[in-house]
């Protein structure tokens, strides 16, 4: 069993309450959730208003499909919601 981590640095530009970040992560941990079959968290900079930590997490047979799937999630990310900004990310296998 493979288990692969990913760690992604998000900043959310112009955002200006707590209220707003939750509004903006929640449908894409879900959507991230539902479209790659992973399990998706914010991980750190709860009380940051324009800064998140969000976790992904992806359990395989094969460390290539792991890496692959991950790495579809921050480049979904990346195309697909251009108000946030990926600042770093970094894929950890277990």
């Amino acid at each position: 069993m493979i288990i692969g981590v990913c760690t992604i640095e998000l900043h959310l530009d112009g955002n200006g309450s707590l209220k707003g970040k939750r509004a903006a992560l929640k449908p894409l941990l879900a959507r991230l959730h539902h479209e790659f079959n992973l399990s998706a968290a914010e991980v750190d900079r709860q009380d940051s208003w324009q800064a998140s930590v969000i976790g992904l997490a992806c359990v395989s047979n094969e460390q290539p499909q792991v890496e692959q799937v991950l790495t579809a999630a921050v480049r979904w990310i990346e195309h697909n919601r251009p108000d946030l900004q990926v600042v770093d990310w970094q894929i950890e296998i277990l």
